[in-house]
């Protein structure tokens, strides 16, 4: 990104790299640290955290990173990162408490573990970059609290959907314009496909199946677009959105929208599965200055009244140190809720399921995720799916009906369940106009 690239070399002229701490050694984490130990100037993975250790060492040795040293406290942390050593960790702590480490990256995708370890690191006064767009979109509000209290910025990602989609809504109001749609592609959805049906294509791809099913399923946009939602302000239509199946490019979509209803509700967050040019994201603004009107008009955006805005890729973790340098070096965050949610990802059963039958959380076999407004949500006391892993139902429940707090046993020794509890007394629903 212009600006952070000369801001990193500036860093590296100088020798002082920010060091980076990565929570995770998944499939992002891997390729994030190869990113930064073989591309980034002025930056460092000083540590890696992940509850199987022999992970966090195989990310360092795909980096060419050998000389790696086993720490089990924040004291043997700072020690290492003063002597420019390398270290692995297992638990998160440590890297939240470690003195030498700059900044946080959260790459593990649960909400309980995450959640602990991103309050961890905001009351030891470390900023935290979110490669967990469940988390943020579950829990995101209460957690951004905490880290406003402490003075660190709590943040989304670029390379990710949301975060390519909040820069070019930042780059669209930039300009003037008045964004109205923030919306995401998928080139495929079944909201019933469960981890035997994706177990395959999981193994192909080397990630995690529960995760790959719940790209599937619709979940993961789900989260996405709540997400961007509560960093915009912007609303759903419609529960679940809108998911227009369209091959047509992506400009034509703006044909399918009503924009006194957009502008009504304020810009919606949407999402469409299969229109050209392939994977990406894309903002729809619209003006009403004549001027600009003949200008875009001019510059092939047609006549309006809503403008094409897109981005036909998202680059995951290859864009992910930028996040980190504009968050440490220049304190802006990528995105981060504005005041309290404003969509919220429900549960909708993916089978017929039973009294005493478990959830299994997101990208199992019992449940998918759907957007709906805060406001809707809390009024129909609809239970988020970033708390279902291991609730277990107290009655019957049909295939695609959205589940409530009321048909579930409550875990209250969960700090996911704790922090809702305190999100919910500390961000009241606003009334939401959806017509």
């Amino acid at each position: 990104m212009i600006i952070t690239d000369k801001a990193l070399q500036f860093r590296e002229n100088i020798g002082n790299p920010i060091r980076v701490g990565i929570i995770g050694a998944g499939y992002m984490s891997k390729g994030l640290i190869n990113q930064i130990e073989r591309y980034t100037s002025g930056m460092k993975v000083v540590a890696i955290s992940n509850r199987t250790i022999d992970k966090a060492l195989g990310c360092y040795h795909q980096a060419g990173i050998t000389d790696v040293a086993i720490v089990n406290n924040a004291s043997q942390l700072s020690d290492a990162i003063s002597h420019e050593q390398y270290a692995v960790c297992q638990h998160s702590s440590i890297l939240c408490e470690a003195d030498g480490v700059d900044i946080i990256v959260e790459a593990t995708g649960t909400i309980d573990y995450a959640a602990s370890s991103v309050l961890n690191a905001v009351k030891h006064h470390k900023p935290v970059v979110l490669l967990n767009a469940e988390l943020d979109a579950t829990l995101g509000p209460i957690l951004k609290y905490y880290a406003d209290q402490s003075g660190v910025i709590l943040t989304g990602s670029d390379g990710d959907q949301p975060g390519v989609i909040m820069n070019l809504y930042r780059f669209v109001k930039g300009l003037g314009f008045d964004p109205l749609v923030a919306g995401n592609i998928k080139g495929f959805l079944d909201f019933h496909k469960n981890p035997d049906d994706m177990a395959e294509y999981a193994k192909k791809a080397g990630q995690n199946v529960n995760m790959i099913t719940s790209f599937t399923d619709g979940t993961k946009i789900a989260f996405e677009q709540a997400s961007v939602a509560n960093a915009t302000g912007m609303v759903v239509n419609k529960r679940g959105m809108n998911a227009f199946r369209s091959t047509d490019h992506v400009d034509e979509l703006t044909q399918l929208y009503d924009i006194d209803e957009l502008k009504s509700l304020g810009g919606i967050v949407d999402y469409a599965v299969g229109p050209k040019p392939g994977p990406g994201v894309y903002v729809f603004a619209t003006t009403d200055d004549p001027l600009s009107k003949d200008y875009l008009n001019y510059l092939k955006l047609g006549k309006g009244p809503l403008y094409s805005f897109y981005t036909p890729y998202h680059l995951c973790f290859f864009e992910v140190p930028n996040s980190i340098v504009r968050t440490f070096h220049f304190n802006d965050a990528v995105m981060a809720p504005l005041d309290g949610p404003v969509v919220e990802v429900v549960t909708a059963a993916k089978q017929n399921l039973k009294a005493g039958d478990t959830l299994d959380g997101f990208g199992g076999y019992t449940s998918y995720g759907v957007c709906e407004n805060y406001e809707a949500s809390r009024s129909e006391n609809l239970l988020p799916i970033g708390l279902t892993e291991g609730v277990k139902l107290k009655r019957d429940v049909a295939k695609d009906a959205i589940i409530t707090f009321d048909d579930i046993e409550i875990l209250n020794d969960q700090l996911s369940f704790q922090l809702y509890q305190e999100q919910l007394a500390h961000f009241a629903p606003k009334p939401v106009a959806v017509g």
